[in-house]
């Protein structure tokens, strides 16, 4: 890298995730907003970081974007294991994780969270509803080793972000850059195809 990178000490990590059932199994990367793919639009914003990663048991149809790209260390985890793939892949001391499915992350909104970091913090991620959004969340590197012995246990991200010393923001926070909370949209279902404008490959 030549050094530009907005948080040079990121890496930015998209976790490619399931094979969009409830889409008719599309690979969710290939989602089209406004012309670009998902992915297309997610390496554009990891132009601010150090490096982009994408997390991917099925690398095929991301083979033409030109990014680094992992599979999961330990098979069947589901998204902590996606992350834990990263975690071990990432040469940064921080991760900074989306999913492939959300199309309208910014810069600024990654900024609240990661300025939130601290030495006294692990992981940073967003509150809303009760709920933390753990993929727009970063996380620190060294986490790598107890986060792949939790992954035994069969965790949800929340459950293992309770492990650390996680920072929980509020949503308001977001708001402030982001006020539809567009950051957070991902798109899962037919319905959000329509309400997000997405198009199909």
């Amino acid at each position: 890298m030549d050094g530009s990178a907005t948080f040079p000490d990121v890496t930015l990590a998209i976790l490619a995730g399931g094979q969009g059932t409830r889409l008719g199994g599309v690979a969710k990367g290939l989602l089209s907003v406004e012309g670009l793919t998902t992915l297309e639009r997610l390496r554009a914003f990891g132009s601010h970081f150090e490096d982009t990663l994408l997390v991917a048991n099925v690398s095929q149809p991301y083979e033409r974007f030109g990014i680094r790209t992992v599979a999961d260390a330990v098979k069947g985890k589901g998204a902590p294991g996606g992350v834990h793939a990263a975690l071990g892949a990432a040469r940064t001391p921080w991760v900074f994780a989306v999913a492939c499915d959300m199309p309208f992350v910014t810069e600024a909104a990654a900024r609240v969270v990661l300025d939130a970091r601290s030495g006294d913090v692990d992981a940073v991620c967003i509150e809303r509803d009760g709920r933390w959004e753990p993929l727009f969340a970063a996380y620190r590197t060294e986490l790598v080793s107890r986060w792949g012995e939790a992954l035994v246990e069969d965790p949800s991200l929340r459950q293992l972000l309770m492990r650390f010393r996680t920072r929980t923001l509020s949503v308001e926070a977001l708001r402030a850059v982001d006020p539809e909370l567009r950051a957070l949209a991902n798109v899962n279902t037919p319905e959000d195809l329509v309400r997000y404008g997405v198009t199909l490959p």
